[in-house]
């Protein structure tokens, strides 16, 4: 009886320890609809990219109009904002439900860790949509995510590692495809996140 209880403060402890430096509120159902999303906006992309009437050339010579671009970063932006957004109420949520604070040490470096590479590769990627380098902007996208995802993963739960992993060598191999950026950027942002965020809501979120 001595050893089980012993056994159970030092789950406690773990427990306590575990909440007090990593943020582990992160929803998988977020996962989910952000994948979603992405799909959504990969949709739009084809079809401004490749309908386009000021779009000409190739799949892999493809010369895109400034509009188009500019439409592109729109929905872009609109699945991040939408990602964000409902990956914040989730996690809010979330941690109501297991009386947890959302905003608390844990929390704070998980983001600071998180948008220093992120926000790093947006300003490199619109230097480059700047120069029209227009065929780096997938890869590198993925890239950047995926270097964020890692070096955020100490401060919340590890799974989120193997997601940006899955990132980088999406991004890698979408360097060699350049070609069909539009394909690994669905396949990232959209079947990796999907799938993430199943195995995230069926690990942690149905407890």
């Amino acid at each position: 009886m001595e050893n089980e209880k012993y056994l159970k403060d030092i789950s406690e402890i773990r427990n306590i320890m575990d909440k007090s430096s990593r943020f582990i509120s992160l929803s998988g159902l977020s996962g989910i609809l952000a994948g979603i999303y992405a799909l959504i906006g990969a949709w739009f992309a084809y079809r401004t990219i490749y309908f386009d009437n000021s779009s000409l050339g190739s799949y892999k010579n493809l010369v895109i109009s400034w509009d188009a671009v500019v439409r592109l970063l729109i929905i872009a932006t609109a699945v991040l904002v939408f990602s964000i957004l409902t990956g914040i109420l989730l996690s809010i949520r979330k941690a109501r439900k297991s009386n947890d604070t959302i905003w608390n040490a844990a929390s704070k470096r998980l983001v600071i860790n998180f948008m220093i590479p992120l926000v790093s590769g947006g300003f490199f990627i619109l230097f480059l949509i700047e120069k029209e380098m227009l065929g780096l902007v997938a890869p590198l996208s993925l890239l950047f995510y995926g270097l964020a995802c890692v070096n955020a993963s100490k401060y919340t739960l590890g799974d989120v590692r193997y997601l940006g992993i899955s990132m980088i060598i999406l991004g890698l191999l979408s360097t060699w495809f350049l070609g069909f950026g539009l394909v690994f950027w669905a396949l990232g942002f959209g079947v990796c996140h999907i799938i993430y965020g199943s195995l995230m809501y069926f690990k942690y979120d149905r407890n």
